[in-house]
């Protein structure tokens, strides 16, 4: 009889609590074509976790995932359309997604060109909030 009760998954969560996250993210990145990473931050822009086979820095893909918040937060707040929840900036090279997790993390996420965005915001969307409840991140409304 084994000496400690706890069920094998518990001891795995116990020794990397992150472990539902760091599966959420590397599903996301398997799931969708063209994503080439994700990267967990707080809108204050520092890192939390990330998934990337992105040779850009997460570090930097923080902060990016943060200012493309505050952007776009405060277009919602001038327009009166309310909390933001997402932003995709597309360039020659490829993506760039930011979502809301609750109100406190973002989720970015690295696309190359041949990402397909349609896919991404279908399969991100309930990630996201899969995450806010695995991170206990406050979210706007009590049914996100």
């Amino acid at each position: 009889m084994p000496s400690d009760p706890l069920p094998l998954l518990e001891k795995d969560v116990q020794a990397d609590p992150y472990q539902a996250v760091r599966g959420e993210m590397a599903a996301l990145r398997h799931q969708v074509t063209g994503v080439r990473g994700c990267v967990i931050a707080g809108v204050d822009g520092l890192l939390i976790l990330h998934d990337t086979v992105s040779s850009t820095e997460p570090h930097d893909i923080a902060a990016l995932a943060a200012g493309a918040h505050g952007i776009s937060r405060t277009c919602g707040a001038a327009l009166g359309q309310g909390t933001f929840q997402e932003v995709t900036i597309r360039n020659t090279g490829g993506y760039l997604s930011v979502y809301a997790i609750g109100e406190l993390a973002l989720l970015a996420v690295i696309g190359d060109s041949g990402l397909n965005i349609a896919r991404l915001h279908l399969e991100a969307r309930p990630v996201t909030a899969r995450l806010a409840r695995l991170l206990n991140v406050p979210t706007a409304h009590p049914f996100d």
